[in-house]
């Protein structure tokens, strides 16, 4: 731009901006935060190493050597050293922070919760006791920061309805304390070894579906006969079930038989002496649950017998015997039949489950025959499991 002789210099607003009035790297403006860092919730306000060389600096500004400019810019420059020292070290390790034993923002293990339960296996009354103590730290489900917890119980494989027990439900609580003890009738040896008990927590919700909190599952084969062993486990996240049962042997509950071939009489004397955990057939959530025997081969179908009904229940008691008029020798060629129905008024009863005790039978059904069939005039009481496997051509009542 060239300028005539006697012309003033004008300089545009645009100039005026763009003239470089701060020469020099550009420093960014300190916030008050920067001198006062937060420490870590729990941690006593250490001062950090660098502040030291801030307080010698404080000395050095005595000494008349140097101006007070460079005594300001050198302050700034170790307040910078000093809090930037301290914004950049390390976060504490998780040894050093106390846990939040309220907080539970992750779906992790260690914050479900734990629970206190013991177990005991009644081996004479083929029993299995299960305590529910406590919980603690449980996560939290509801908008209010709380659970409604409750625990439920199944026996793997097999887990269904005639399998299940719960607790009460607690409310508004992440610490329950139910000392509730629930038990499973007709447990066998053999279930020992190759059951596993599934215990889940959960929260109730009035309007909406119960949501899952944590298990822990145990298998009966730890447990020694007639000794309580106490459990405080961690609850784990839902683990798979494993679906590879044959769904034809879902169990629908226990039943108590009680076999014994009366010399005197010459005869089977069946007894039909109770139930257990019978699947629920009805909309109130039980049964009316009554059972039929038959001895098979029965060509002249005479061999039908049948207890009374009881009402309203899944662990019925009967306590009825039955008697079948038959040779000892013949009895190797038999088989019982039992079967346990749902009575409903006005339509067809509905079939709960059903077991055969006989030559061509496995496992403890076997054994229950050949013990009767060995011992002669003594009774022998055995617990079986029912399944929705229909015995022989029995399809309605």
């Amino acid at each position: 731009m060239t300028l005539r002789k006697g012309e003033k210099t004008t300089i545009s607003i645009q100039e005026h901006m763009a003239i470089d009035v701060c020469p020099g790297p550009i420093q960014p403006i300190k916030q008050i935060s920067d001198y006062f860092p937060r420490y870590p919730r729990g941690l006593p306000p250490t001062a950090p190493p660098a502040l030291s060389r801030a307080g010698s600096l404080r000395s050095s500004t005595s000494q008349q050597s140097e101006g007070l400019s460079s005594d300001h810019a050198r302050e700034d420059e170790d307040m910078d050293r000093a809090f930037g020292a301290a914004a950049a070290a390390p976060p504490p390790s998780k040894k050093e922070e106390e846990p939040d034993v309220e907080g539970y923002d992750s779906d992790d293990s260690t914050t479900l919760g734990t629970l206190d339960f013991s177990l005991l296996y009644d081996q004479e009354n083929n029993a299995l006791h299960c305590t529910i103590n406590k919980a603690k730290g449980l996560k939290p489900m509801d908008h209010n920061g709380l659970s409604d917890p409750y625990v439920k119980l199944h026996l793997l494989p097999g887990a269904s309805k005639a399998n299940k027990l719960r607790t009460k439900t607690l409310r508004n609580t992440l610490n329950p304390v139910w000392s509730e003890t629930l038990t499973y009738y007709g447990i066998t040896d053999e279930d020992m070894v190759r059951k596993t008990l599934r215990i889940s927590v959960c929260d109730e919700d009035k309007f909406r579906h119960n949501e899952f909190i944590g298990e822990t599952r145990i298998p009966l084969k730890k447990l020694k006969p007639n000794q309580t062993k106490n459990f405080y486990n961690c609850l784990e996240k839902q683990l798979p079930i494993d679906k590879t049962d044959d769904k034809s042997l879902e169990e629908r509950g226990r039943i108590m038989i009680s076999l014994k071939y009366s010399s005197q009489k010459s005869g089977l004397i069946v007894g039909i002496i109770r139930c257990a955990h019978l699947a629920a057939m009805d909309a109130n959530g039980f049964s009316d649950p009554y059972v039929k025997t038959y001895l098979k081969p029965d060509e002249n179908k005479k061999s039908k017998h049948k207890t009374a009904v009881k009402k309203k229940t899944l662990n019925p008691e009967f306590n009825e015997e039955f008697f079948y008029e038959i040779k000892y020798a013949e009895l190797s060629k038999k088989t019982l039949e039992v079967t346990v129905w749902d009575y409903d008024i006005g339509k067809s009863n509905d079939f709960i489950g059903g077991v055969s005790l006989g030559i061509n039978a496995n496992g403890e059904r076997l054994k229950h025959w050949f013990d009767c069939l060995k011992n002669k005039d003594k009774k022998i009481e055995r617990w079986h499991t029912l399944t929705n496997e229909l015995p022989g051509s029995v399809f309605s009542d």
